[in-house]
C-alpha cells in the first residue's frame, strides 16, 4: 500500500484487495517487484453506480523523466452510462498514444481480467483474454520501445473530475461515496517465474488469426478514440508508429 492510509485494504489472507476514494483522499498500491517483459494479469471489479469523476488506474511504469509506462485507466461515469477504458503507452517519457474503448459488459457487476503481454516485439492489451490493442516495436522507424527499464505495477483510485467524465463537465458526487474498486488474482509471468508454460507463451506471443479477428471486432465496435486517426491533433502528420498499427 503506497498511499491513502486505511482506504487501501487487503482481505482473505491476501487474496482480495480494495481501494477506496472519499472526499479527503484516494488510495493506491504498487508491486514489490519490478518486471522487464512478461505477462501481467489482474482481475478488477470497478466502482459501481455513479462513478463520474473517478479514475481507477492500473499500469506498469518505470521511474524518472524518461520513464516507460503501459496504462489501463478506467474513467467513471454517471449511473447507466458506460465506463471508458483509456489506454496509453509512454516511451522515454513521451506518451500521447491514447486509445479509448467502451467495454462489451458491465465492469462493475463482476470481476474481469485485464492483461498486458509485453515482449521485445510488441505490447498487447487484453480484456478477458480478448486483445483490444497492439503496440508493435517500431524502433526501425525511429520510435522508442520500452525494453531497458524494469517496471513496477501500480494501481490507484483517485478523483479526476477536472477531466475524467465528459472532459470535466460532470463532477464527482461525494454523496455517493466512498467509492470502492476491488482487485484479485494478480499473476505475473516472467522469465524468472516458475510457470515455464506461461514463460514460453508470452515470450513468443503473436496474435493468431482468431486473435486478430477479435482485435478487429473490438476496434470496429468499441473503440471510441484512436490517436492514429486524429489528424486535427497532429496537423504535421500522424506519429510514425501509426503506419505500423494495422492489424
Amino acid at each position: 500500500m503506497t498511499w491513502g492510509d486505511h482506504r487501501a485494504k487487503i482481505f482473505n489472507g491476501g487474496q482480495l484487495l480494495s481501494l477506496s476514494l472519499d472526499k479527503v483522499s484516494g488510495s493506491g498500491f504498487q508491486s514489490k517487484r519490478e518486471y522487464l517483459f512478461g505477462r501481467i494479469d489482474m482481475q478488477l471489479k470497478l466502482v459501481a453506480g455513479n462513478s463520474a469523476g473517478t479514475v481507477t488506474a492500473y499500469y506498469l511504469s518505470s521511474q524518472g523523466p524518461t520513464h516507460d509506462e503501459i496504462d489501463f485507466e478506467f474513467l467513471g461515469n454517471l449511473s447507466g452510462d458506460p465506463y471508458i477504458l483509456h489506454t496509453n503507452v509512454f516511451t522515454q517519457g513521451k506518451g500521447n498514444r491514447e486509445q479509448q474503448f467502451y467495454l462489451w459488459f458491465d465492469p462493475t457487476r463482476n470481476f474481469h481480467t485485464y492483461s498486458v503481454i509485453w515482449n521485445p516485439r510488441q505490447i498487447i492489451f487484453l480484456v478477458d483474454n480478448t486483445p483490444i490493442r497492439l503496440f508493435r516495436n517500431a524502433e526501425s522507424m525511429g520510435v522508442p520501445f520500452p525494453k531497458n527499464q524494469p517496471m513496477r505495477i501500480y494501481s490507484s483510485l483517485w478523483n479526476a473530475d477536472d477531466w475524467a467524465t465528459r472532459g470535466g463537465l460532470v463532477k464527482t458526487d461525494w454523496s455517493k461515496g466512498p467509492f470502492t474498486a476491488y482487485y484479485r488474482n494478480f499473476r505475473a509471468y516472467t522469465s524468472t517465474s516458475s510457470n515455464s508454460f506461461s514463460n514460453s507463451a508470452w515470450q513468443d506471443q503473436e496474435l493468431d488469426a482468431n486473435s486478430r479477428r477479435r482485435l478487429r471486432w473490438v476496434q470496429k465496435n468499441f473503440m471510441i478514440y484512436n490517436y492514429c486517426t486524429d489528424y486535427k491533433r497532429f496537423p504535421q502528420g500522424l506519429p510514425l508508429e501509426c503506419k505500423n498499427s494495422k492489424v
